[in-house]
């Protein structure tokens, strides 16, 4: 697929400089990860029956600690209670009060209807779509950081490929119909996604990241392994290094 012209341009415009031109004190560098979804509403749900929530939520803590031992001591967690628009604009505003540098948003992938199958897993009727796997992360351009956003991201698309991991592809394709997106940068997997609410909103850098598909029956079980989310939080804190570095 040909790279579209004005997405060209921005990925020129927000290459990221050498490391080193511009210290960085990890230590107060705020840092908010936003657990996508809430209890209430939990988002997907696996094809083994496991709320996205939960393992937006593992995978958070998982990164939260070693952002922690890295010495982003600022790192924190939003878990937001409610149902699923209000608390959208309740995340919104919390990140804008906490005085971070980034938000990252962590979500967990599934598939529009139309792809979905059934089996049955434990006695229990499921859905799955094994077509597709892969992380994929979204910025939008209506972000204030807009550019900040895009330099992270593009790190951490970086960081996710050099642990092996490949990106979603399916997001830039007709077939996706209203759930298509422009691809920004088919190297790091990054996609624009102007009307996410968090991102759209924060007034600082802002990026979601879905970081695997769970409805994908092989895909889930690796996200649910302590190997697979190590090799992601490794890639977030390394993006995390030199993105503090540009500040």
């Amino acid at each position: 697929m040909a790279w579209p012209r004005e997405a060209a341009k921005v990925a020129q415009k927000s290459r990221v400089p050498r490391k080193g031109t511009v210290g960085c004190d990890r230590s107060k560098f705020r840092i908010v990860l936003d657990v996508g979804h809430t209890a209430e509403a939990p988002g997907a749900m696996s094809a083994r029956n496991v709320r996205e929530f939960d393992f937006n939520l593992g995978l958070a803590k998982r990164i939260e600690e070693k952002l922690k031992a890295d010495g982003f001591a600022e790192t924190s967690l939003l878990v937001t209670e409610g149902k699923a628009k209000p608390s959208l604009f309740k995340r919104a505003t919390a990140v804008n009060d906490s005085s971070a540098k980034l938000v990252l948003s962590i979500h967990h992938d599934a598939v529009p209807e139309s792809f979905l199958e059934e089996w049955e897993f434990e006695g229990r009727k499921s859905h799955f779509s094994d077509r597709f796997s892969g992380y994929s992360i979204f910025v939008s351009r209506e972000n204030r950081k807009f550019v900040s956003s895009l330099n992270f991201a593009r790190l951490l698309g970086l960081k996710m490929k050099k642990q092996g991991l490949q990106f979603a592809r399916q997001y830039s394709q007709p077939f996706m119909g209203r759930y298509r997106r422009k691809l920004l940068d088919k190297n790091a997997g990054i996609y624009q996604f102007d009307h996410l609410v968090v991102l759209q909103r924060a007034r600082m850098a802002a990026v979601l990241f879905e970081a695997g598909s769970i409805i994908n029956r092989d895909e889930e079980l690796a996200m649910s392994s302590p190997e697979r989310q190590d090799m992601i939080s490794a890639a977030v804190t390394e993006a995390m290094q030199e993105f503090c570095k540009l500040r």
